[in-house]
């Protein structure tokens, strides 16, 4: 029998007013154009149909006090959100962190009981010389990092090198660009194998239209990651961004909640 997930985009923070597409791609069509980002964690559930399924969650989202300092609109914590799905965050016994960035990573106190994990390279960039110039460090938080040492020291951080199943048909895949060591998750679910690409990619636009993100260390590693993030997936839609809005206006909501929606299941939209 075929093992299928059921895979879940839960947002819980906005960044609306004033963003603009200049922002978001390094080559705008319209550069003053408004194009505002979404914040989500992801909750993959399964395998579907067994007596003893998991839940593994993708990310942590970022906290209040991280929000207010850098003017992000917080709907909701992450921890709420998952208990909004039934999920409770205390309970999470796997947490796949993509990268150490302050919105990814600042979240890992909701998840006492978690063993998280991160690419090697990703752990070796955010504590690496790279974290001596500015414009580098900016997308990190040291308390976040601080937080990432203390799991590893309690036995709680996986350090994973490339390509490892971490749950039955579950992979991550390393692919860098958009930080030192950012990482993809393969997912098969019942409409065909989903890639939560996490900030590989944060609009469909990036990578459909080969338009990278600003917030790049490596273009050229970038622009190869799309091809490895589109070698994975079944198809352009099974390309699951990290923060475009249009997610949640594409899948079908969970229960009609407009929050939270059902990425493993065909586009509606």
């Amino acid at each position: 029998m075929a093992i299928n997930y059921e895979i879940l985009a839960l947002r819980y923070g906005i960044l609306d007013g004033g963003r603009l597409q200049y922002q978001n791609y390094i080559i705008p069509d319209d550069h003053l154009a408004p194009d505002p980002l979404d914040f989500l964690v992801f909750a993959i559930r399964g395998p579907v149909g067994t007596a003893n399924p998991r839940t593994i969650v993708m990310d942590t989202g970022f906290n209040p006090v991280s929000a207010a300092r850098r003017g992000r609109e917080l709907l909701r914590t992450p921890a709420r959100a998952l208990l909004d799905a039934g999920i409770d965050p205390a309970e999470a016994k796997d947490v796949i962190l993509t990268h150490m960035h302050w919105d990814h990573a600042g979240g890992m106190e909701y998840f006492p009981n978690a063993m998280f994990h991160l690419q090697a390279a990703e752990m070796a960039y955010c504590t690496g010389p790279c974290m001596c110039e500015p414009f580098l460090k900016r997308p990190f938080d040291v308390d976040d990092v601080k937080s990432a040492i203390t799991a590893l020291y309690s036995e709680r951080l996986k350090l994973h090198e490339g390509t490892v199943e971490i749950a039955p048909g579950i992979t991550v895949h390393l692919i860098g660009g958009h930080s030192g060591g950012i990482q993809s998750i393969r997912v098969p679910t019942a409409r065909g194998t989903v890639v939560l690409a996490g900030d590989a990619t944060h609009m469909w636009g990036n990578i459909r239209q080969r338009n990278p993100f600003p917030v790049v260390v490596d273009v050229a590693r970038m622009l190869k990651g799309f091809d490895i993030i589109n070698g994975l997936a079944d198809g352009p839609d099974h390309v699951i961004p990290g923060h475009d809005p249009l997610i949640l206006k594409r899948f079908p909501p969970l229960n009609g909640n407009p929050e939270i929606v059902r990425v493993d299941l065909p586009p509606i939209a």
